[in-house]
């Protein structure tokens, strides 16, 4: 579809002006594009994006965000964030930024690294696996993760204070299938994140494949829980069938990269083509004709792979 409004000066595009490299107005809707890291150490050697290569971390951040209005946090998979850490993610960041953080992968019941549980529950852990390479949500007694649930809530605080929390991306290892148990645990995340926008991954391909995909949005829908929808390899064990849909007043798009890794299938050096994003133009527009915003987020960090597709699919919705 082509803008027939385009001023005399050549902007053109959904919202009128070329504004926020990284923002776009649909309508009523705002998309707003960002990566999963702004200091991925491929990203800074490339000297593609930034200024200067000797960039603190404080000027990096503050540079990234006159480009982007938002950003994905995805070391808080890892390693869960605290209170003074997301202060710092305020303090270097203008008013109108958000960030999604990535929910730590033991609340999601993912495999974690056993030192980044807090040094005073180590004792929660039972003994049988005190000495393994990979905690599970399992090891801990139900007190534990209680626990857990509630210091991850906390350190979210000055991040909600200052208005700067978009989402948090509970991304669900691909085991978690839709059974009973599955939905009950979804039905409590509401409850232990309370005032959250919540997105959920889920890897598993059973949750969209045939006649469960309209039953599980539905059920997002009805819970308030924002499906998110990604783009990835079509085939191998990782594929996951290409459902881009609205679930709440917030939508979720991740661009993984659609090229296999031997030996991390998460992992893909791939740069999007334009032929690649164009496919998605249609599909965004529908999305913010559902939801008042949309976070797109691209996640295939590999030198300035991510920073450049996200500035180019930005910058072909304008002109859509």
């Amino acid at each position: 579809m082509v803008d027939e409004s385009a001023g005399a000066d050549g902007t053109t595009g959904h919202d009128g002006s070329n504004g926020e490299p990284g923002r776009v107005a649909i309508g009523g809707s705002e998309v707003l594009f960002g990566t999963t890291s702004w200091a991925d150490k491929g990203l800074v050697q490339s000297g593609a994006f930034y200024p200067r290569k000797t960039m603190t971390a404080r000027d990096r951040l503050a540079f990234y965000a006159t480009r982007f209005p938002m950003a994905e946090i995805a070391t808080t998979y890892r390693f869960p964030p605290t209170p003074d850490l997301a202060r710092q993610w305020v303090e270097r960041t203008p008013a109108g930024f958000v960030f999604d953080i990535r929910a730590w992968s033991l609340l999601t019941g993912a495999p974690t690294l056993p030192d980044s549980l807090w040094p005073d529950l180590q004792d929660q852990v039972r003994d049988r696996s005190r000495d393994q390479r990979r905690l599970y949500r399992g090891h801990l007694t139900p007190e534990a993760v209680e626990e857990c649930w509630d210091r991850f809530d906390h350190a979210l605080g000055p991040l909600i204070e200052a208005e700067r929390l978009g989402s948090v991306i509970l991304q669900y290892p691909s085991w978690f299938t839709p059974r009973p148990e599955a939905w009950a645990e979804l039905a409590l995340v509401a409850k232990r994140l309370p005032g959250v926008h919540l997105a959920v991954e889920l890897r598993s391909p059973k949750w969209t494949e045939g006649d469960a995909c309209e039953a599980t949005l539905e059920w997002l829908e009805e819970h308030g829980l924002a499906y998110v929808c990604t783009d990835g390899p079509s085939a191998g064990p990782r594929s996951l069938p290409p459902v881009a849909a609205a679930t709440s007043d917030l939508a979720v798009v991740r661009f993984v990269g659609r090229r296999l890794s031997d030996t991390d299938p998460w992992t893909y050096p791939y740069r999007y083509g334009t032929d690649d994003l164009s496919g998605w133009l249609p599909k965004l527009v529908s999305l913010a004709e559902s939801a008042p915003r949309v976070h797109v987020i691209m996640d295939n960090t590999w030198g300035s792979d991510a920073v450049d597709n996200a500035l180019t699919l930005a910058e072909m919705l304008r002109r859509y």
